[in-house]
């Protein structure tokens, strides 16, 4: 029979009634609500927020009958049927004034306003969901259930701008409630992508449990490796067979491009649920997370900090420096990890430092197809299409030369950005800008690729590691290919990977800021 993958579809009774695939977490959720009365989860767009946040609605609304099969099942006795308050914040994302805003939100009131009344006395918004939650308990005799997704969806497009304070300022209206009707609340569930902090909407609420970081709750959302591994291995088999290679093999290909994430500093890796699913239902590998582009929030705040995308991939960090609310940021990094596009990696648990890097390859390729045009001006698409197929067969086959030569035509064909003309005659913001090409070209392609590489004698400016090749490359600004392949050699920077195994490639390469391409290059095995 053929399996049905739920892409796009984020209700559970639907999942469960036609029969799509459901991969088993209500041991995670029962254990989340036995934990704390309230309870706020952070975690990625897309990552099965909103599917766990419907899970709930039907678990405290006792459709038992959903449930049969389920882990629950050996851990919940009672059943209770409660009602349930569910409100979806992303549909009230990317309002342009409090007005339209405040009208957002009173229609997703509406339908919880058919099911309780209403007073006319509640005119906006935060008072409309206080005397829901007044009223569903006096209605039933029983303490209400409040779950929110997507808590912060209106506030993240306009994060350090104008509206933020009055856009804040309505959200916090409709949230102060909540501590407030502690006493008839069971459970109170609210989910989002940037941190919770007591600094933040949430200043009235500091009676909630965050569970981002937990152990015991990492993999409540997204799929682990075992679960692929026993769960979905008919699907691997499939894909397999689709791509004529071997089911080892395949998994070894999901894990390279969807795997990666871990949100405590002892979790297991999962893979991103969206993009897993929607890899088995296409039948086809492919950078799915993206397929909407990356979100303009980001990048709009990757500018603001001037975020170095090449130091992002082996950062050592502490837990302040990602793990912060996002009004208080200094960088970009709290909202790159808050949204996915770097995870844990690795924890010394001795210093108490985190090493953050790219998830996987999907993450990789399309940040930096996703950044490409704000640095070069030429869309990743185009990039793709005409000179990385050509300049990647070269690489791979061996022949550094055309590769450069096809590198080198590239190059001169870069409508540079508005504004970088000026700024390239300071020869430091030119090299950082070819390092940046360089590394973004090299990232979509999938190919590892480091920046400015410590070694015993000085920094190497790139190191580019392919299956069978390690090229070792320095840029030398208004200087020539013979300067930058002497300070190769003169430093020794190819000598600590010459235990490695792999073709070592020396290559000197030359630029001109005048004409804003490389003058020459020579290349060293």
């Amino acid at each position: 029979m053929e399996r049905r993958y739920p892409v796009g579809i984020q209700t559970f009774s639907e999942i469960i009634t036609k029969g799509y695939v459901y991969i088993d977490k209500t041991d995670l959720m029962w254990g989340m609500t036995q934990l704390s009365k309230y309870i706020f989860l952070s975690r990625p767009r897309r990552f099965g927020k909103s599917l766990l946040s419907t899970t709930l609605c039907s678990f405290f609304e006792g459709r038992k009958e959903l449930f049969e099969g389920l882990k629950v099942m050996d851990l919940e006795k009672e059943w209770q049927c409660y009602p349930v308050l569910h409100l979806d914040v992303s549909m009230a994302k990317g309002k342009p004034d409090e007005d339209s805003l405040r009208r957002s939100l009173l229609l997703q009131l509406e339908p919880l306003i058919n099911i309780y009344g209403s007073n006319p006395n509640e005119k906006l918004p935060g008072e409309i969901f206080d005397g829901l939650i007044r009223r569903a308990n006096e209605l039933t005799g029983l303490q209400v259930v409040v779950v929110i997704d997507e808590y912060d969806a209106p506030l993240l497009d306009v994060v350090h701008e104008e509206q933020l304070p009055v856009f804040r300022r309505v959200m916090q209206e409709l949230y102060q409630c909540l501590k407030a009707r502690e006493a008839i609340i069971r459970f109170c569930f609210i989910t989002g992508i940037t941190k919770f902090s007591q600094l933040s909407i949430f200043s009235t609420l500091n009676n909630i449990t965050n569970i981002s970081l937990d152990p015991e709750f990492s993999a409540i959302c997204g799929i682990t490796g075992e679960e692929i591994y026993t769960q979905m291995l008919p699907d691997v088999e499939r894909l397999a067979h689709e791509y004529e290679v071997s089911p080892e093999e395949m998994r070894r290909m999901l894990r390279d491009t969807y795997y990666g994430y871990r949100f405590s500093h002892n979790s297991p890796g999962v893979y991103n649920p969206f993009s897993l699913m929607k890899a088995f239902n296409q039948r086809t590998l492919n950078n799915w997370w993206f397929e909407s582009g990356t979100p303009s929030y980001l990048l709009q705040q990757m500018r603001r900090y001037h975020t170095d995308i090449t130091a992002l991939d082996d950062i050592q960090v502490t837990l302040s420096a990602f793990d912060q609310p996002t009004e208080n940021m200094q960088d970009a990094l709290p909202l790159l990890y808050q949204s996915g596009y770097v995870t844990i990696k690795d924890y010394n648990r001795r210093l108490q430092m985190y090493t953050l890097g790219f998830p996987n390859k999907e993450v990789r390729v399309g940040l930096s197809d996703g950044l490409l045009p704000t640095v070069t001006g030429m869309r990743g698409s185009d990039v793709q299409v005409g000179f990385a197929a050509r300049f990647w067969n070269a690489l791979d086959g061996g022949d550094t030369d055309l590769a450069l030569r096809e590198l080198q035509t590239y190059l001169e064909s870069l409508p540079y950005v508005e504004g970088f003309k000026k700024k390239l005659e300071e020869v430091a913001v030119a090299e950082g800008f070819y390092e940046w090409t360089f590394y973004l070209i090299f990232s979509m392609l999938n190919v590892y690729v480091q920046t400015q590489v410590k070694c015993a004698r000085g920094r190497t400016d790139m190191v580019v590691f392919m299956p069978d090749t390690i090229y070792v490359m320095e840029l030398k600004l208004n200087g020539s290919a013979q300067d930058a392949l002497d300070q190769i050699n003169g430093r020794g920077y190819a000598l600590c990977y010459s235990t490695d195994g792999r073709r070592i490639v020396k290559v000197g390469i030359g630029f001109s800021v005048d004409k804003r391409t490389m003058t020459d290059y020579i290349i060293q095995e």
